[in-house]
């Protein structure tokens, strides 16, 4: 039997794709759909070539969960990886799966994080911050913005003439490199 993971991404869903490629050939993982809160999302496209089926729910079904808990509940799924997702995870999902929901954050955590804080505005406060290093950090999903138990962080250096567009792409490297890995680690230990 084999796990079925919900792909929760807002924006491209590069990381979604690279997930599903990297569990393409392990029978203990699957991903019967991906949930964005944007009709327009490129992430509708990548599911679309990799035939999963994709669901858009608007801000208020994000604020009270309950159509995407039943969604989650028809498809049986056991867990949620957000991979580049937006919007904070309502209550009544965090209820319906706890411990069972990971995002990943392009920084350091507890730095460089909070409402408002993702995609290049992290790098670009980064880069303002003068840091010497950034990375990424997996972690638990709860009721505020990054503040879950982290799982795992990955390190890269950042030279002071490095631009946000420079630490961006340092990040999404490990990002594609360790999330599916981390992933594997902590569910596949049970199948």
């Amino acid at each position: 039997m084999s796990l079925k993971i919900a792909l929760f991404a807002s924006g491209s869903g590069s990381n979604a794709e690279n997930i599903v490629h990297y569990f393409s050939q392990n029978p203990n993982f699957s991903f019967p759909l991906i949930v964005s809160n944007k009709s327009d999302a490129f992430v509708h496209s990548r599911a679309k070539k990799l035939a999963i089926p994709s669901f858009t729910f608007s801000r208020e079904d994000f604020t009270d969960g309950e159509k995407i808990r039943i969604l989650l509940t028809e498809y049986n799924i056991d867990y949620i990886v957000l991979a580049g997702f937006l919007l904070k995870i309502p209550q009544t999902l965090i209820l319906a799966f706890p411990d069972k929901i990971i995002n990943i954050h392009p920084a350091l955590l507890p730095k460089h994080c909070g409402k408002g804080m993702y995609g290049m505005r992290v790098h670009e406060s980064v880069a303002e911050a003068g840091e010497a290093e950034s990375g990424i950090t997996i972690h638990y999903v709860n009721n505020n913005y990054d503040e879950g138990s982290i799982i795992f962080q990955a390190t890269c250096p950042i030279m002071p003439t490095d631009t946000p567009d420079m630490i961006a792409e340092k990040v999404h490297a490990l990002e594609y490199e360790h999330f599916p890995k981390v992933i594997e680690d902590i569910w596949g230990k049970g199948v």
